[in-house]
């Protein structure tokens, strides 16, 4: 039965965005985070991917081009990830990608308890739109 995660985990791409959620959500990680030290800075997606889904930890990222990499997208089916990716187009700001996460952080949590993962949802300011 999908359900909330205990923890999120937000991608190295995305460090300031952890940094301030971290600092208003008790429930937010980061590579390099006290309470996951075994995945520090610069750990490869390869390996992280598969330590954050054996954890049941749901992932928020931020790839552009997520849709042309089937390798990522096939980690993240075999390591069982519920992941949600900024697929904005140009360039954002922490600012805009924090902005944007908070907009749409209930229907985050509203996917993660309809949905059983593997899965990957875009998240844009039109909503969330599942990717595979």
């Amino acid at each position: 039965m999908p359900g909330l995660p205990d923890r999120y985990f937000i991608d190295e791409k995305m460090l300031s965005v952890g940094y301030a959620l971290n600092a208003v959500r008790s429930d937010i990680l980061y590579p390099g985070h006290d309470d996951c030290l075994d995945i520090p800075r610069g750990t490869k997606d390869s390996v992280w991917l598969r330590k954050v889904g054996q954890r049941g930890w749901a992932v928020i990222m931020r790839d552009k081009r997520i849709r042309s990499r089937p390798g990522e997208r096939e980690l993240l089916r075999r390591h069982h990830v519920r992941g949600f990716c900024l697929t904005g187009s140009g360039d954002q700001t922490s600012w805009e990608m924090l902005d944007l996460l908070v907009r749409q952080w209930e229907k985050v949590e509203q996917h993660l308890q309809e949905f059983d993962g593997p899965f990957l949802f875009s998240i844009t300011i039109n909503g969330l739109r599942r990717l595979t």
